[in-house]
C-alpha cells in the first residue's frame, strides 16, 4: 500500500456560481464537498488508478468528523471502464481541534477559481506523539510514503525532515509536496523525490529558471525534483537523467488538485517501476485530466486516456 499523510487536512467545499462579482450577493447554482488537503487528494487519484491506500494526519471536530463519513463513502467498484478501484483506510489520528475548511469558488463564466482556506488547529503535544506512533507502526507495510501539504499550528517546523528520515530508517521511499522552511528543512533530509512549483522551487534556491532551480535543489539534499511548471507541463531532474513533459493542449477547467493528481501519478510510476519518461507523462495527464473534474481529488478519466499517449517527452542536457 501507498501511505499519504496529510498534516492539515480539510473539509474541501466547492461553489459554483454564474459569475463571480466582487461586493455582490452570489446565487450557488452547485456544492460539492470531499475529504481535502493535498495527501487526501492523492490517495483519492491513487485509488481511482487501482492502487491501495492509507491516509493519516489529524482530523477532529464536527468538520472532522464529516471528512471521516466521506472517507468511508469514496469505497467503490471501479471506474466502469475495466479498472478495480483502490481501498481508502482511514488512519487519521483524532485530535480536540476541528478540522478547517477550504472554499473554493468557480466562476462558470471563465472558468477561474478563486480559493479560501483556513487556518488549521492546533495540535498539541500528546496527539503529536499519538500520530508519531500511528505514522512509525504504518511505515511498516508501505511501498512508499507522500508527505503533503501544509503544518498546522503546533507541529514543529522540522516534521518533514523528521518523517523523511524515519521513512528512510524503515526503508521507504519519500516524496515530500510542500513549501517554505518546511520544504527547505525536509529537503536536507534528503526525501526519494519532492514536487515544488515553479514559484516554491523559487523560493528555495533563488533562481527563477526551473532547470537550474532543480538542479540546485537536487543538490540540497532531492534525490530527485519534478517541477509543476502550470500550463507547461513538468520538468523533473534525477541522477538517471532530466526530462520535460506537457500536455498537447491547455484543458480549461478547475486547476486546484492538478499538482496532487501529478503527485500520484508520480508515486504510482515509482511503485510500478516505470521509466522516469513514463512516470512524467502520467503525471502531466493525470494533471491536465484533473483540471476537467469538478473538485480536486479527481480525474477526467476520458481525458487522461486521450492525453497520456500525447504528452510529449523530451530529454533535457546535463548539467555542465
Amino acid at each position: 500500500m501507498i501511505l499519504t499523510v496529510t498534516l492539515n487536512t480539510a473539509l474541501d467545499i466547492t461553489y459554483r456560481v454564474p459569475q463571480l462579482r466582487p461586493h455582490t450577493t452570489h446565487r450557488v447554482t452547485e456544492v460539492t464537498e470531499r475529504p481535502g488537503g493535498k495527501g487526501l487528494n492523492v490517495a483519492r487519484v491513487l485509488a481511482a488508478l487501482g492502487h491501495d491506500t492509507v491516509v493519516t494526519g489529524f482530523a477532529g471536530g464536527v468538520t472532522g468528523t464529516v471528512l471521516r463519513e466521506l472517507l468511508t463513502g469514496l469505497a467503490g467498484p471501479g471506474d466502469g471502464q475495466g479498472t478495480p478501484r483502490g481501498e481508502i483506510t482511514d488512519a487519521l489520528v483524532p485530535i480536540a481541534g476541528t478540522t478547517r475548511r477550504t472554499i473554493g469558488v468557480v466562476d462558470s463564466a471563465t472558468g477561474d477559481t478563486t480559493q479560501l482556506n483556513e487556518p488549521g488547529p492546533l495540535v498539541t503535544s500528546p496527539e503529536w506523539s499519538a500520530f508519531l506512533t500511528t505514522y512509525t507502526r504504518l511505515l511498516s507495510g508501505a511501498s512508499a510514503v507522500a508527505l503533503c501539504g501544509s503544518l498546522p499550528p503546533g507541529v514543529p517546523v522540522g516534521t518533514y525532515a523528521q518523517l523523511v528520515r524515519e521513512a528512510h530508517a524503515a526503508g521507504v521511499p519519500t516524496l515530500l509536496d510542500t513549501s517554505g522552511e518546511p520544504l527547505r528543512r525536509g529537503i536536507a533530509a534528503r526525501p526519494h523525490m519532492v514536487k515544488p512549483n515553479a514559484d516554491e522551487l523559487a523560493g528555495l534556491t533563488g533562481s527563477t529558471d526551473p532547470l537550474r532551480a532543480a538542479r540546485d535543489a537536487r543538490r540540497r539534499g532531492a534525490r530527485a525534483v519534478a517541477a509543476s511548471l502550470g500550463a507547461d507541463g513538468m520538468l523533473v531532474v534525477t541522477s538517471q537523467g532530466s526530462w520535460h513533459a506537457a500536455p498537447p493542449r491547455r484543458l480549461a477547467g478547475n486547476p486546484t488538485g492538478a499538482g496532487d493528481a501529478a503527485v500520484a501519478g508520480l508515486l504510482s510510476g515509482l511503485v510500478e517501476e516505470v521509466p522516469w519518461p513514463d512516470r512524467l507523462a502520467r503525471a502531466v495527464a493525470l494533471s491536465a485530466a484533473a483540471v476537467r473534474a469538478p473538485a480536486a481529488g479527481e480525474f477526467d478519466r476520458a481525458a487522461y486516456d486521450e492525453l497520456l499517449g500525447r504528452v510529449e517527452v523530451t530529454e533535457r542536457p546535463a548539467a555542465a
